[in-house]
């Protein structure tokens, strides 16, 4: 009898270590919000994303060298599923690579400076999102278009970069040169236009 009754003790035992560890697991920065995954069609997806008018992504080169001080080798799907990029195969324009997710407030706040700034770009800049661990990507779209981005996004639903480029939660942004190194990373939200403005002068020579 007593050890029937150790065994159930350790099996109670691992079963709330256990229950600890799934409750610990959950992801970095969004305490408090769900992250139960709303499955999409992809051709839902699409048809949203036409519908709101974000773009198609940029292609990119299957074949060139991945640099160590570019971007990781990590391939990922258009939103909307109709295409993939290979992000360490975009080259040939200085580039500006914003992660974030619709349920990031710091997102939120800096959403306007992002789209301002995009206004007046230079037509040479390639600017990308990367909608990152978002369980709902239909309001993730919804999201880009009412802050009026008009430029294509990728999905790291699984958060793929967070090893690769030390991400811990959105935001982040990458200022990638045109032959593809990470010349700069700001970590937060953006506070004005004319911040991102001058970063991107300084950093990658454009605005």
């Amino acid at each position: 009898m007593t050890r029937r009754h150790d065994r159930r003790g350790i099996v109670a035992t691992v079963l709330a270590v256990l229950v600890l560890l799934a409750t610990a697991c959950a992801p970095e920065g969004v305490a408090g919000r769900s992250v139960t995954r709303t499955p999409t069609p992809t051709t839902d997806l699409l048809a949203l994303r036409t519908r709101l008018g974000i773009p198609a992504c940029p292609s990119s080169d299957p074949s060139v060298e991945a640099r160590a001080d570019g971007l990781p080798d990590v391939t990922l799907d258009c939103i909307g599923g109709d295409s993939q990029v290979r992000l360490a195969g975009l080259r040939g324009r200085p580039m500006l690579v914003n992660v974030w997710a619709q349920w990031c407030e710091p997102c939120r706040q800096e959403a306007p400076y992002l789209a301002e700034f995009a206004e007046t770009a230079p037509a040479d800049l390639l600017v990308l999102g990367v909608d990152y661990d978002d369980p709902q990507p239909a309001e993730a779209l919804s999201f880009a278009a009412d802050a009026t981005w008009t430029w294509a996004h990728v999905v790291d639903a699984d958060r793929e970069l967070a090893g690769p480029l030390q991400i811990a939660g959105p935001p982040q942004t990458f200022f990638v040169t045109a032959d593809g190194v990470v010349a700069h990373r700001h970590v937060g939200a953006f506070t004005s236009t004319a911040e991102l403005a001058a970063l991107v002068n300084r950093y990658l020579g454009v605005g």
